[in-house]
Parts: C-alpha cells; sequence; structure tokens
C-alpha cells in the first residue's frame, strides 16, 4: 500500500510525541534540547516544527491529551455506577493501571505542569481537576451516606492520589504482581484508608 504524504506526516507526528514522552521522562522537559528531540524521533531540527511549534506547546499537548484520555476513561468506568465505595474502587483501579501500563506519559504529567506557562498550564490543571473531582464527589458522598468514616477527606484524598501516582516509578511487569492484580491490591488500600467497609470480591 502506498504511503500517502497524510499518513507519513501523521507517522511522524506519532515519532515525535513518542520521542517526546520518553526524553521528558528520563531527562526532564528543561534537560531536553531541540536536538535531542529530533534525533530521537529521526528527523532534523528543521522539520522537527513541521510537527510541534515549539516544545512548550509540545508539551502542553502531551499532557492534555494524557489527561483528557484518562478523564475519558474515568466517565466511562463510572457510568451508572452510584454506590461512592465503587466508584472509589473503579477510580483506583483505572489510576494505578493507567499508570503501571504508561509510566513514562504519566510521569511527565505528573512531574511537568510547572514546565508550562501560565496561559497552557490552565487548560491541562482544569482537565486535572475534572479527574481529581471525581475521587473527591465519591469520597463526600460515602461521607455523607455513611460509606467512609475518615475525619480529614482532602488529605486522604491527596495521599491516595500520590500513592497511586507512585506506581509509575516503581512497577515492573517483572515483579511479583501483575498490573492489574496490584490495582486490585490498591483498591483494597484505599477502603481501608478512608475507614471504609472491605470490598466484596
Amino acid at each position: 500500500m502506498a504511503v500517502t504524504k497524510a499518513t507519513s506526516g501523521r507517522t511522524s507526528r506519532e515519532r515525535v510525541h513518542r520521542a517526546a514522552v520518553k526524553l521528558f521522562a528520563t531527562k526532564g522537559f528543561h534537560g531536553t534540547g531541540i536536538r535531542d528531540l529530533a534525533e530521537a524521533a529521526q528527523l532534523s531540527s528543521a522539520s522537527l516544527y513541521h510537527y510541534m511549534p515549539t516544545k512548550e506547546q509540545l508539551l502542553a499537548e502531551i499532557m492534555r491529551d494524557s489527561l483528557q484520555s484518562l478523564l475519558d476513561a474515568a466517565h466511562a468506568t463510572l457510568d451508572g455506577v452510584d454506590d461512592p465505595a465503587e466508584r472509589l474502587d473503579r477510580l483506583v483501579v483505572l489510576h494505578v493501571t493507567r499508570h503501571a501500563r504508561e509510566p513514562q506519559r504519566t510521569r511527565v504529567v505528573d512531574n511537568e505542569v510547572d514546565a508550562l506557562s501560565a496561559a497552557s498550564r490552565r487548560g491541562v490543571v482544569g482537565i486535572r481537576d475534572a479527574y481529581e473531582k471525581l475521587w473527591a464527589d465519591a469520597i463526600d458522598d460515602g461521607l455523607r451516606n455513611g460509606t467512609f468514616t475518615t475525619g480529614e477527606p482532602t488529605a486522604t484524598r491527596l495521599a491516595l492520589l500520590d500513592m497511586c501516582n507512585g506506581v509509575a516509578r516503581w512497577f515492573s511487569p517483572r515483579g511479583p504482581l501483575p498490573a492489574a492484580a496490584l490495582a486490585e491490591h490498591y483498591a483494597d488500600l484505599a477502603r481501608g484508608m478512608l475507614g471504609g467497609p472491605p470490598r466484596q470480591r
């Protein structure tokens, strides 16, 4: 099958994004130069700008795409679920699974927001806040109906998110627990942290 100009451009753009994710995750945004990106994407420095306006805009696009994908997946997994404990279980499983399977992308999202200008940061933080509100709503609803008993819901939510984010730093598919089993274990831990009932398997 012949490779069209549009297909070639899409492939090159995907290479740029993959290269940026890998470099930003390992070297940091500020530690990654344009020459590094071009070399990793197998492009010249001049042609690189056909696929990214600026390095910061590339970072913002990666972060927005990743967070929007996570938010969309969260809405899908919560669809039709009213029980707050089950909602939290599903959010934890989704979050841990995503961080275990896409560690570089999630490390970029978690660690590089301060590299963005105020204008770029607003859009990224807006999506992140919408996602974290799903966690806050599940916890608040659980407190209202007596499912959860923690006296510090905000601190517990932040601790939970930080715990789940950490999976991207240390999880290995060669470890003793596969990603799916680890995610279920974290859901058990979340219930305990919130003073909720044990999960029924």
